[in-house]
């Protein structure tokens, strides 16, 4: 097998494609002020790719986007987040009881029609 091989081989898997991806955000990210750590990049890689991608890393737009996404981002990088400092474990918290009651409502509403 030759080393090209081996690499292609290796890209089609998820969990290394994903490590390339975040080594590639990482990159972008760093040279961009207000960059946000390491491990938040390496949780929320997905999480960017699924839901803002079309925004530059690093830039307001992403974290715009990544916000509006707040409830669907992943458990591992909603933690991230919050231990970086991007958001507070209060908002968090505001956040899912607020979609909890908003989904609560439209259960009462749907099963009443």
């Amino acid at each position: 097998m030759t080393p090209q091989t081996s690499i292609a081989t290796a890209v089609t898997f998820k969990p290394v494609r994903v490590a390339i991806a975040a080594i590639l955000l990482t990159g972008a990210l760093n040279s961009q002020a207000g960059a946000v750590s390491l491990g938040v990049k390496l949780a929320c890689a997905s999480d960017y790719y699924s839901y803002c991608s079309q925004h530059a890393p690093g830039s307001t737009a992403v974290r715009q986007c990544m916000r509006s996404h707040g409830p669907q981002l992943s458990n591992r990088c909603i933690n991230a987040l919050v231990s970086a400092g991007e958001v507070s474990k209060i908002e968090v918290d505001r956040r899912r009881a607020a979609a909890m009651a908003a989904k609560s409502g439209r259960s009462k509403t749907a099963s009443a029609d």
